[in-house]
Parts: structure tokens; C-alpha cells; sequence
């Protein structure tokens, strides 16, 4: 056993381990991740990219290779029974910085894997962990590498290591769900159809009972015409396997699908006369729908496919993986440190089961029956699905907005995602910014939004921010429109010079907002006063020494 314990041992390192490295080595926490297999799988498993992780990704610091790397995602050609049905545009709203992509699972890998190495930390590979145990204290943990067996003593312990994890039946978790009957088979190939670029195509046929009996299923990938096709497996090629512990979901072994498979349904199913060519990889997969009953125990957590698993509809699955990874990383940052609240921990389940409950819900519904399984209008639908909706209102670590939790007047509330906006601008820089952009790199970010840096909230909230420990909560004020910079603030200032930012949050008198690490409001302080934000961090950070 090595002398030292490692601050977090992160199994798995796929998107969402990867993440979670990610994170804590930005923050400087130590971790290992390991990853049983030898070398990255070249499969595009997971490959759309919502525009909520493009933001996570843009805080982090790595956007710029994702959206080199990705293809656009316009929407989704529908076609039944040989008739177009309908066609769905996956725009954005104005002010959402970023839309719909796709990219390669082994491409977010690659991303994150090389962001990675930059903090000095790369992936133990062809290491598997073997068992666990946990005291008060930490976890022991048995590894299996290349060198034979390796005992290793870890503050923190967390499982992205899949749909078969074993820190998830090490801790004991249940895993309660199902398993689609049907058996599907994956390529990735190029099809020489004329439909238009960038959009999804889904074409399915209805027996005489109306009911589907074969679907397609073409969503785009990087490379001239290359897709990566999803259709049900043909009678040759189905021999499911029953799975040792029982979860039926992922890639399978035995016979993979060829060119003639793939051919065989287009036919059937293309819209337009087409031709396969260009396999790169095939498989066959079946898909279960499962969530744990606890995300943690103790030292001990798990993210990703570990703690819920679902239908690929709507390309939720590694998205949400990612901001468990997100949401979990810089509050073990906090608790390595010594500086979380007694339960700023036990806030991950708290936010994140239910955001995982809710995927697995709409992700069944949505196989099941279309997105129509669900009557909410287009625009809300879309926001849905590019996971801008989700929010931590009931979180026990945000501080709410008043008696009932209501926010005071429009714009977002406490728990929501804060929104991006443009039209700030500085003395020093010579064209506005954005908010996204004050806000990347940063831990906690405290934006008072006042008439004037002489606004008596100002120089309080200054003072308070100014004596706590270094980077735990950056502060900026931005002056409503009409305010003049002044020759010298107690914070750097902003101005809201074309109103964006007081539209964009509803700010109708000074007010204070706590962005919190992962994109989320903390608080919202209306009026903006230092025991609210004490409140607030009282419930994050652990209280400072006497």
C-alpha cells in the first residue's frame, strides 16, 4: 500500500470518469482514475451532445476542441410507412450560447482524456478494482493492473464504471428497473442518400394492429456521410445472453452485424434509395431502463450508467452522466480540502437522483411512445431535451428566495440554471462580454446587480467576500443600465449597458445572485444583504476556525 492516501480513486473512465478528473484536478485535488479495458473502445455509443454540456464544457476550458471535433445537429427527419411524418428543427432560443451536436463517444473521450493530461494526471489502464472497503475514515481498495495486485488507501471512492458496476454492488445498492425486449444492432457506416446535413433520421413501419414492428434510426457523424445507423436485429443475429448480474443492457458479444444486415433495412426502411458502405464497427445491444436507490454511502459514490441506466431516446444518457460528474466533483473538492458543510455530500443524492428519476421516466415514456408521450409544447420540449430545464429548487444547499421559496418577481430562481447574456462591458476590455465568459474557470461567483457602485449593498457584500479564503467566491457588481463606471469600486464592476442582464434575470431593484460552480444559482438576495449570503455559504462551506 502505497504511504499516502490518494484524495479520490475514480473507477471507470469513460465520459463521466473522465469528467469527474477532470474537475477535481482543475480544482487541485489528487486522483487516480483507472479503466479495466486496455485502450479506448472505438464505438460511438454515445454521440449527442446537448447544450448543457457544451456549457459545462465551456466553463471547463475544453469547448473549442468538442465543437472542432462535432457536427451540427439541426433536428429530426420522421418518416412512417414510406411518408414523411414530420420534421423537427432543434434551434435554439436567442441567448442560449450553444445548440444540439454529435460527436463520437470515443472522440469526448479522446477530448477529455488530453485535457486531462494537462494537470498530470492520465489513465491507469488494464486496471480493474477487485473490492472495497470502507471505515470512517476513508476506503481500501484492492486493484488488479499490469504489476500484479495493489492495495491503495483513498479518502473517496467513486464508481463510473457502467451498467455492471461494481462499486455499485459492493455498496449494496439496489438497481430496480427493466429490460426492453427487443434486441438492436449499431453501425457505423456511410450512406450516399441526398437528405439534407446535420439532421437525425428516424423511419419506422407499422404492422396492421398499428403497432411499430421495424424501425431505422441514422443520426449523423463526423465525416462525409458517415452515420451511425440503430436498427433491431435480425432473426440471425439475435442470441440474447443472459447477463450475470442480471442487467440486460450495452454491447454484446457473439455475432456482429455486416454490411448485408445494414443494407437489408435500409432497403426496407430508406427514405431515399441509398447504399451502405464504409463499416467502421458493428454490434448488437439491448437496453434496460434501472436507477439506484441512493447515489452514495459513507465515502462511497457512483455517477453515469452506474447509477442509472435508460433508452438512448433524446441522447440523455451520457449528458446526465456528466453533470452527476460535475455536480459531485467540486463538492469532494471542498470536502478533501476540509472546507465542505457537514452536509454539502450528502447534496449529490439530494440533487441528482431525482434529475436521474425524471430522465429514466421520459426516456421510457419517449421509447414507448414518442415524444407525444409527453404534452408539453415544442419549445419546452426542446429546452427539455437539451437538459436546460433541469434545477435544484429543493435542494437542502440552496437558500431560497423568500417564505413560500418562491423567487421574488421573474427571472430564474434559486436552484435554476443561470442563463447566459451578452452586453457587459468593462473600462479595460474593449467589447462586451458575456456572462458565460465571467463566469468560466471560476468556483462560486457573486454578481451584485446594483443602480451604482456607491449602492449601499456594495461595499457590504465587498467586505464579506473580500475576508473569506482565497478563490472560494469571486465578485463582480453589474450596474443596471443608465449607471456610469466609477473611478473606483470596491469589486470590479460591469456595466448592463443594453439592459440584457437585468431582462435576462428579472432584476427590478438591487439584487444579489450566487452562481454556483456547476452553472446553478445558490441564492438570490432580494434585497441584497451579508446575512443572506452568509446563510448561503453557511450551507456549502464549512465554518472558518475561530
Amino acid at each position: 500500500m502505497r504511504d499516502e492516501p490518494v484524495d479520490v480513486l475514480i473507477v471507470g473512465a469513460g465520459p463521466v470518469g473522465l469528467t469527474a478528473a477532470v474537475e477535481l484536478r482543475r480544482r487541485g485535488t489528487g486522483c487516480r482514475i483507472v479503466d479495466r479495458l486496455p485502450r479506448r473502445l472505438p464505438y460511438a455509443k454515445a454521440v449527442g451532445v446537448q447544450p448543457r454540456t457544451l456549457e459545462l464544457w465551456d466553463r471547463m476550458g475544453l469547448v473549442r476542441a468538442a465543437l472542432d471535433a462535432a457536427v451540427p445537429l439541426y433536428g429530426q427527419l420522421a418518416y412512417a410507412d414510406g411518408v414523411e411524418s414530420g420534421r423537427l428543427e432543434m434551434r435554439v432560443p436567442p441567448g442560449i450560447p450553444y445548440g444540439f451536436a454529435a460527436l463520437p463517444q470515443y472522440e469526448t473521450e479522446r477530448i477529455l482524456e488530453e485535457f486531462l493530461a494537462r494537470f498530470g494526471t492520465g489513465v491507469e489502464r488494464g486496471t480493474e478494482l477487485v473490492s472495497f472497503v470502507q471505515d470512517a475514515d476513508g476506503v481500501t481498495c484492492r486493484l488488479a493492473g499490469p504489476d500484479g495486485v495493489e492495495e491503495v488507501r483513498t479518502r473517496y471512492l467513486v464508481g463510473c464504471d457502467g451498467a455492471h458496476s461494481l462499486v455499485r454492488k459492493g455498496l449494496g445498492l439496489t438497481f430496480e428497473g427493466g429490460a426492453f425486449a427487443d434486441e438492436y444492432m449499431l453501425a457505423d457506416v456511410v450512406l450516399d442518400w441526398d437528405l439534407p446535413y446535420g439532421y437525425t433520421v428516424r423511419s419506422m413501419h407499422h404492422d396492421a394492429a398499428g403497432r411499430i414492428d421495424d424501425v431505422l434510426v441514422c443520426i449523423p457523424l463526423p465525416g462525409a456521410g458517415r452515420y451511425r445507423a440503430s436498427m433491431l436485429v435480425p432473426p440471425e443475429l439475435s442470441s440474447p445472453q443472459a447477463a450475470p448480474d442480471g442487467v440486460a443492457h450495452g454491447l454484446e458479444g457473439g455475432p456482429r452485424p455486416g454490411l448485408p444486415h445494414v443494407q437489408a433495412v435500409l432497403d426496407r426502411l430508406s427514405p431515399r434509395p441509398v447504399t451502405a458502405s464504409g463499416l467502421r464497427w458493428s454490434s448488437v445491444f439491448r437496453i434496460s431502463h434501472r436507477i439506484v436507490d441512493r447515489y452514495g454511502q459513507g465515502r462511497v459514490f457512483v455517477a453515469g450508467d452506474a447509477a442509472h441506466i435508460h433508452p438512448p431516446t433524446g441522447a440523455q444518457g451520457m449528458n446526465t452522466g456528466i453533470q452527476d460528474a460535475w455536480n459531485l466533483a467540486w463538492k469532494l473538492a471542498l470536502a478533501v480540502a476540509g472546507d465542505a458543510s457537514p452536509g454539502l455530500l450528502d447534496s449529490y443524492d439530494a440533487e441528482r437522483r431525482p434529475v436521474g428519476e425524471e430522465v429514466v421516466g421520459r426516456t421510457v415514456r419517449h421509447a414507448a411512445e414518442g415524444v407525444q408521450a409527453d404534452p408539453e409544447d415544442g419549445a419546452t420540449l426542446l429546452l427539455r431535451e437539451a437538459q436546460l430545464l433541469l434545477g435544484y429548487p429543493d435542494s437542502p444547499i440552496v437558500l431560497r428566495g423568500g417564505p413560500d421559496g418562491a423567487s421574488p418577481g421573474p427571472g430564474p430562481g434559486p436552484g435554476e440554471r443561470a442563463p447566459d447574456c451578452g452586453g457587459l462591458s468593462g473600462p479595460i476590455a474593449a467589447h462586451p462580454l458575456r456572462l458565460h465568459e465571467l463566469l468560466r474557470g471560476s468556483e462560486h461567483v457573486l454578481l451584485v446587480c446594483a443602480p451604482s457602485a456607491d449602492t449601499p449593498c456594495v461595499p457590504g457584500l465587498a467586505a464579506l467576500a473580500g475576508g473569506l479564503p482565497a478563490g472560494r467566491l469571486t465578485a463582480y457588481a453589474v450596474l443596471t443600465e443608465g449607471g456610469t463606471a466609477p473611478a473606483w469600486a470596491p469589486m470590479p464592476v460591469f456595466l448592463d449597458g443594453r439592459g440584457d442582464f437585468a431582462r435576462v434575470y428579472g432584476v427590478r431593484e438591487p439584487t444579489a445572485f450566487v452562481v454556483r460552480p456547476d452553472g446553478y444559482l445558490g441564492a438570490r438576495l432580494t434585497p441584497p444583504t451579508a446575512a443572506g449570503l452568509s446563510a448561503y455559504l453557511s450551507r456549502v462551506f464549512a465554518p472558518d476556525p475561530a
